[in-house]
C-alpha cells in the first residue's frame, strides 16, 4: 500500500462509526533517547490546531538563547494581532507586554492574538519573515509532514503536522531548553482579577505531569502534547483526534504510563526513523462538530460528575490544592524598536507622528557605516554561532536589510 492510500485508510478509520471519531493518532518518545515507547497512526498528516504555539515558542526561546531578544523585550500588539479571531486576551492595538508574560499568556489561554504578536517581535517585525523561520526550523528538526502558514494555529490550507513530527518538536524543547519548563507547566495565570486556567488536564492531576500545549480546531478534533517526568525519566506523548478532552486526557495518561513501564533499551527504533507521510491533513469535522460529536461530549462531561476517578482514568487523581498560578499584566518591558521602557500601551498607536531619524549615508553628520568584523575574529565566530542556533535568522537579517 503506498503512502497516499494508507493515509487515506488511516483517514477513514477516524470518522467510522455514524459521525463518532473512534480513534486517536498517538505517539510516546523517551526524550533522553528519541526511542519511540508507542504510536498509532503518528505518521498521519494532521491539523495541528494551538499545538502550533510550541513551535512559536521554540522560536522564541531561541531568540532568547542568542540574545537577540530578551525575557523583558517588548512585544506589542499590532493591529493584525489584535484582530485574530479567539481564544485570545483582548489586548487593545498598541499594548505592549514582555515577552515573557507573553509566552506565559500564549501558552496558557493559548491566545491566538499573543501568539501573532510574539511572531511578529520575533520576525523584526514581519510576519511572513516569521512564518518562514517557522517552516526552516521545522525543516532543521527533520519535521518532514510539516508545514506552517501561520504562528497561532488558526486552520487555513498548508498547515498541516503529524504526531511524530509533534513529538520531535515536543523532544527538541525538554531538550534544549529545560530551564523553560516551567513556561509549559504553567497551570494558570492571573490578569488584575481574572483568573485563566491552562486546559491542559494533566496539570496537577497526573503523576510528573510538567507540560505542554493543547490544540482544537473542528478539522482536527482535540490534540495534546503532553510531558511528564518521573525519577530523572522524561517523556512526550502526543495524542491528535480525540473526540472530546476528557477523553484526550485519559489516553494521554494511560500511554504515559504505559511509556514508563517500557525501557528503552528493548527497542530500536526512534522518533526519526519513522517513515513520512504524503496527502493532505485528515479533516473529522464531519464527526467533532456535528450534533452526534456535541452530544458525545455533553454525556461525558456528565459522567465525569459520576466518577470517582478524575477523567475516568486509574492513573488520574482529582486536584484537591489551588492551581499553581502566575500573574501576568501589561507594561514593565524594556525599550524596543519605537517602544519606550515600561509603558503598557503606545499613545496614539498606528497614527503616524513626526520622528527624528538619523541622516542618511552622504548626509551632513551621517556616521561612518559600521564595518563587518573580521573573518576569523571573535566577533566574527559569535556572530556565526548565534546564526547556527536560531533558525531563519539569515531570512531576519535579509528583512532587516531592505530598504
Amino acid at each position: 500500500m503506498t503512502s497516499l492510500l494508507r493515509s487515506v485508510a488511516l483517514a477513514a478509520l477516524v470518522t467510522l462509526g455514524g459521525g463518532t471519531a473512534q480513534a486517536a493518532n498517538t505517539i510516546v518518545v523517551d526524550v533522553a533517547t528519541g526511542k519511540v515507547l508507542s504510536q498509532q497512526n503518528a505518521v498521519q498528516r494532521w491539523y495541528p490546531a494551538s499545538t502550533t504555539k510550541l513551535m512559536t515558542a521554540y522560536l522564541a526561546l531561541k531568540a532568547i538563547e542568542t540574545q537577540t531578544l530578551q525575557l523583558d523585550s517588548p512585544v506589542v500588539m499590532t493591529r493584525s494581532a489584535a484582530f485574530q479571531p479567539p481564544s485570545k486576551m483582548g489586548f487593545k492595538p498598541g499594548s505592549v507586554m514582555r515577552l515573557d508574560n507573553a509566552l506565559r499568556m500564549m501558552l496558557v489561554k493559548s491566545a491566538n492574538d499573543v501568539a501573532f504578536a510574539i511572531g511578529q517581535t520575533v520576525g523584526g517585525g514581519s510576519i511572513e519573515t516569521f512564518v518562514a523561520m517557522m517552516n526552516r526550523a521545522a525543516a532543521d528538526l527533520g519535521m518532514k509532514d510539516s508545514h506552517f502558514i501561520n504562528p497561532n494555529g488558526l486552520p487555513g490550507e498548508g498547515q498541516y503536522s503529524s504526531a511524530k513530527d509533534l513529538a520531535i518538536l515536543g523532544t527538541a524543547i525538554r531538550r534544549e531548553f529545560p530551564a523553560f519548563t516551567d513556561y509549559f507547566s504553567t497551570e494558570g495565570i492571573t490578569l488584575d482579577k481574572a483568573s485563566i486556567n491552562n486546559t491542559n488536564g494533566l496539570l496537577g492531576r497526573y503523576n510528573g505531569a510538567d507540560g505542554m500545549k493543547t490544540g482544537y480546531i473542528c478539522a482536527s478534533g482535540f490534540n495534546l502534547v503532553a510531558s511528564a517526568t518521573r525519577d530523572n525519566r522524561t517523556i512526550v506523548a502526543v495524542v491528535l483526534g480525540a473526540e472530546g478532552p476528557i477523553v484526550r486526557e485519559r489516553l494521554a495518561a494511560e500511554i504515559i504510563e504505559n511509556g514508563f513501564h517500557v525501557n528503552p533499551r528493548s527497542i530500536r527504533e526512534t522518533v526519526a526513523d519513522l517513515p513520512t507521510a504524503e496527502g493532505p491533513p485528515a479533516d473529522i469535522s464531519a464527526a467533532i462538530c456535528s450534533a452526534a460529536g456535541r452530544t458525545a461530549r455533553a454525556n461525558e462531561r456528565e459522567s465525569e460528575e459520576k466518577r470517582d476517578e478524575a477523567f475516568g482514568s486509574p492513573f488520574m487523581t482529582e486536584l484537591d490544592r489551588p492551581r499553581n498560578t502566575v500573574p501576568v499584566r501589561l507594561g514593565g518591558a524594556a525599550a524596543g524598536r519605537n517602544v519606550e521602557a515600561g509603558v503598557s500601551i503606545i499613545a496614539d498607536y498606528g497614527i503616524p507622528v513626526p520622528t527624528w531619524r538619523p541622516a542618511r549615508p552622504g548626509e551632513p553628520g551621517a556616521a561612518a557605516p559600521a564595518s563587518a568584523p573580521a573573518p576569523g575574529s571573535a566577533e566574527a565566530i559569535e556572530e556565526q554561532r548565534r546564526t547556527e542556533l536560531r533558525p531563519g535568522s539569515d531570512l531576519l537579517n535579509v528583512e532587516r536589510s531592505r530598504p
